[in-house]
């Protein structure tokens, strides 16, 4: 069985149940294999871990990396499109974000927030990647800002998804991809279990947006990739589906919408 993790911080981890080990990170991948997670995208989140991501991609084969300014790491100087198509020209990078709005967190800056997704979704219709957005409590912003500066031929995802279905219709209709973390699992998430059972198999991804979110029956440790098995058991349940049918898909759907790295890692669609 093959898993992707479509969504992960390795450069963020706790290692240190590893660190005697001569390559702590290594060990972490190892244990995600073992748990048939094969592949995983490293999330660039600001300017300072932007080389992080992409050294981790270059050292481990199963390793993609995605380049970004997270909507809470947003300043006052948004970054230049110049400056982002800089940081993504690399043989690793898949995608652009992590980007989006967050009002939750950050209220006050609205506007720079808005400003740098814009870019964001500019420069990955310029470069052809698709862009992974992190949204919360800006639905209707997400979806506009979308719609005006998006591009549906190589669109994007919607990670971690914990917004309602009414969110997840609208972004299907403009070509996105939903995915799910460990939040599906939680006993209070009913409303995303159901969105879960609602998303088209072909276009679900799971990630564990580790070291964050751990699911259950693991919640109050620490989350590693090897944790997507148990999330996309989960949601193999909700649609009543077996975990080897359900792996199949949503490894399809994240080589299919992150197309780079079906090149890179000359992955045939099982279709």
């Amino acid at each position: 069985m093959h898993i992707v993790d479509s969504h992960c911080h390795l450069d963020r981890l706790d290692l240190s149940p590893y660190k005697h080990l001569s390559d702590p990170l290594q060990a972490v991948l190892d244990e995600a294999s073992d748990a048939d997670v094969q592949h995983m995208l490293c999330v660039g989140i600001d300017l300072s871990n932007a080389e992080t991501v992409k050294q981790i991609a270059s050292q481990y084969s199963q390793v993609f990396a995605s380049v970004g300014i997270h909507p809470c790491d947003v300043r006052d100087d948004v970054i230049a499109a110049d400056t982002l198509k800089q940081l993504a020209d690399h043989d690793k990078v898949v995608a652009i974000g992590e980007t989006g709005l967050d009002y939750y967190y950050s209220d006050e800056s609205k506007l720079q927030q808005q400003q740098s997704f814009a870019s964001h979704l500019s420069v990955a219709k310029s470069m052809q990647l698709p862009v992974i957005v992190h949204t919360r409590e800006a639905k209707a912003d997400t979806l506009a800002i979308i719609a005006e500066h998006g591009c549906q031929n190589s669109s994007g995802v919607l990670h971690c998804f914990t917004e309602d279905l009414a969110m997840a219709r609208s972004a299907l209709d403009l070509g996105y991809y939903i995915s799910f973390s460990g939040i599906v699992t939680f006993k209070n998430a009913q409303e995303l279990k159901d969105v879960a059972k609602y998303v088209p198999t072909d276009r679900l991804l799971v990630e564990t947006d580790s070291p964050y979110l751990t699911p259950v029956p693991f919640r109050g440790k620490a989350n590693y990739p090897k944790h997507t098995r148990q999330v996309l058991d989960y949601v193999a349940g909700l649609k009543k589906l077996s975990a080897e049918d359900l792996a199949l898909k949503t490894t399809d759907n994240f080589f299919r919408l992150f197309a780079k790295a079906q090149l890179i890692s000359g992955i045939k669609d099982s279709a």
